[in-house]
């Protein structure tokens, strides 16, 4: 026989909440873990990361519409669509504002996100738009029904998320960029092209915002509004997890979605503020976040 309840709430509304819960956590962790890597590495402020993870969702939209292209190979297109797009402005753009002050990068890239949302808005108005569901069904755990399809993005976030980890801190690559960062004259007078570097850098972490966009289309409406409604929420992981910390974004993404979920079941009025309230509790005692360095 197994548990009926948990601190009083059937078993299975639990599990199906914390589901649900892991399930945002996993966008919060893809989108944390992207805005991390680009302030960590670059020092920009990228509010532009929540446009790109609207046009990641719109681009797996129109493939499938308009070119009957499906859900596995939009994985592949969008995020290389959207990387190639911001390599254009890191080096258009962005480039020009590393030695000046975060407010300068944090403005144009509000500027940006602005421009992007309008140009969609234009296009394809504010109303969502389906993507269907291309993983239907499920399975009866006996406490709980797992559908499918959520089920695989929260393991596939949390494969993308640990593979990210371990690209940039357990290999040559992280080193060097990590290195190009902190000393790039240094990295520089080993033969390394550091600008190519920090490109390819913003391009990973814009690609990581389009690949969380395509995974989101079959749970959310598609909406020119679905990146910046988000958007905040993530700069709040990123602030509790640590400004620049990778591995705080990813765990700190995960906890605060089954906290946000967990939320609902026992104070659901609560459910919108509570990343809020914990980002408060947290500066308040680690004003550099839970895995954060005051430098």
């Amino acid at each position: 026989m197994g548990i009926e309840s948990i601190l009083g709430i059937p078993t299975n509304a639990f599990m199906s909440q914390l589901l649900l819960g892991l399930m945002n956590g996993a966008f919060y962790a893809m989108l944390s873990l992207g805005l991390a890597i680009i302030f960590g590495l670059l020092n920009v402020i990228n509010f532009l990361h929540g446009a790109q993870f609207m046009v990641g969702a719109f681009m797996a939209w129109m493939l499938l519409t308009w070119a009957g292209v499906g859900y596995w190979v939009a994985l592949l297109v969008a995020p290389l669509a959207v990387g190639l797009a911001a390599v254009l402005v890191e080096r258009l753009l962005l480039r020009h504002l590393y030695r000046l002050d975060h407010l300068y990068g944090m403005l144009l890239t509000f500027g940006l996100m602005l421009i992007v949302e309008g140009v969609f808005r234009k296009g394809f108005g504010s109303s969502g738009l389906p993507y269907p569901n291309t993983m239907p069904g499920g399975m009866d755990l006996g406490f709980m029904f797992l559908p499918y399809y959520r089920a695989w993005v929260v393991v596939a976030s949390f494969a993308v998320c640990l593979a990210t980890w371990l690209l940039l801190e357990k290999t040559r690559l992280g080193s060097y960029l990590r290195a190009a960062t902190e000393n790039p004259d240094v990295v520089r007078a080993f033969g390394i092209n550091v600008p190519v570097l920090l490109t390819l850098t913003y391009a990973f972490g814009a690609g990581l915002a389009a690949l969380a966009g395509v995974m989101a289309a079959p749970i959310y409406q598609v909406s020119p509004l679905m990146g910046s409604n988000l958007v905040i929420l993530v700069f709040a992981v990123v602030v509790i997890g640590g400004m620049g910390s990778i591995m705080g974004s990813i765990l700190t993404g995960f906890s605060l979605g089954a906290i946000e979920g967990l939320t609902k079941l026992f104070y659901p009025q609560a459910s919108a503020t509570v990343i809020f309230l914990v980002m408060v509790i947290v500066l308040l005692v680690k004003p550099a976040g839970l895995f954060g360095k005051i430098k």
